[in-house]
């Protein structure tokens, strides 16, 4: 009866790691492939497994994992990513960057204007000026 229970718990651990090594080749093939849609480089080929769960679905039981990951707008920073698997399916992906509706546009030189504070002589605080140029 022991060597029934250790078979069944050694196969446990053989399904457990050969699990989580398709999950994370699934997450480097899928955070590969959002990068190269959005023209972004990503950096170390590699994901990293920072969470591990469990998570009742209409399917049953499943594991849920979150990877992160490093990439590159322009070959100079690196900005970090992440993405959550639902068993195989994808849960949620982030790359951390503004959406198109929510991107702020560029001010152009000579368009913005300092604003200098106002001077009150009941304040207590002493406005800092910057010397000019």
């Amino acid at each position: 009866m022991n060597g029934l229970w250790l078979i069944a718990l050694v196969g446990l651990i053989v399904w457990f790691w050969l699990d989580s090594s398709r999950a994370r080749e699934l997450a480097t093939g899928l955070a590969r492939s959002m990068c190269q849609k959005r023209g972004l480089q990503f950096l170390d080929d590699t994901v990293s497994q920072t969470r591990f769960g469990l998570r009742w679905t209409s399917n049953g039981l499943r594991l849920r994992r979150m990877f992160i990951f490093d990439f590159s707008m322009e070959g100079l920073g690196r900005r970090s990513g992440w993405l959550i698997l639902l068993g195989t399916q994808v849960e949620q992906f982030d790359l951390g960057l503004p959406k198109a509706s929510e991107s702020i546009p560029p001010v152009q030189a000579g368009l913005a204007k300092t604003v200098e504070p106002e001077e009150k002589s009941d304040e207590k605080v002493v406005p800092f000026k910057r010397p000019k140029r």
